[in-house]
Order: C-alpha cells, then sequence, then structure tokens
C-alpha cells in the first residue's frame, strides 16, 4: 500500500471530504492529485503533520507496517501516568489540529529554553 493510500484510508475512516483534509493541514488539492498520480510525494514535514493530525505513527504511513500505532505525542505520558490527551479530554476540550501543534511547539521551546539554561548560555 502506497502512502497516498493509506492517508486515503484515514481520511476515509474518518468520514471527511479529502477537500476538509486538504483545508485542515493547508495542502493544495492539487498536491493531493500529485500524490494520488505518483508524480510527487509529501515532504518529510508533511508526513508528520499528517501522522500528527490523524493519530498514528509516521512509520505506519511510509511503511508496510499493517497496525496502526498511536503518534508518539499521543503516548507521552504526564508524570502521574496520564497522557496529555487523557486530561484534556477530562476536561472536555480534545485539541484540533493546530492546538495540538502550538502545544508540541511550546514544549520544544519549553525542552530548548532548558538546554540552554543548562549549558550556561
Amino acid at each position: 500500500m502506497a502512502i497516498y493510500d493509506r492517508i486515503e484510508s484515514l481520511i476515509k475512516d474518518r468520514k471527511m471530504t479529502k477537500k476538509q483534509f486538504c483545508l485542515d493541514l493547508s495542502i493544495s488539492t492539487g498536491n493531493l492529485g500529485d500524490w494520488k498520480r505518483g508524480k510527487s510525494t509529501p515532504s518529510t514535514n508533511k508526513l508528520i503533520e499528517i501522522a500528527a493530525y490523524f493519530n498514528v505513527s509516521l512509520d505506519w504511513l511510509l511503511t508496510r507496517q499493517e497496525v496502526r500505532q498511536p503518534s508518539m505525542v499521543m503516548e507521552h505520558q504526564a508524570s502521574y501516568g496520564r497522557s496529555i490527551g487523557e486530561i484534556l479530554m477530562e476536561y472536555g476540550y480534545p485539541l484540533d489540529h493546530s492546538e495540538a501543534t502550538f502545544i508540541q511547539e511550546y514544549l520544544e521551546f519549553i525542552k530548548h529554553r532548558r538546554q540552554k539554561e543548562n549549558r550556561g548560555d
């Protein structure tokens, strides 16, 4: 199964349109068509976004592994044993793609800042 086929199956599983998928991830419908025809493939960054959007592993999109696995972001456990996703759902606040991306970027910023502080920069 090709990368495009996996993406298409995820779109169908979510019962969404290809147009909505493209809008949510800022992908032109022309690019999606090129992926389908094999004229091009998604960039690494776009594949990471797609995997996070559908909560599947990047490996699942790239390989012939037939079992979908949740992304590492959602598997990351808080210090007291619950995932960030579970905590947010408890408060009735599921994240959309842009919010999840923002939180991930913020966590990366904090990590970078702490590494810099530890080096004494």
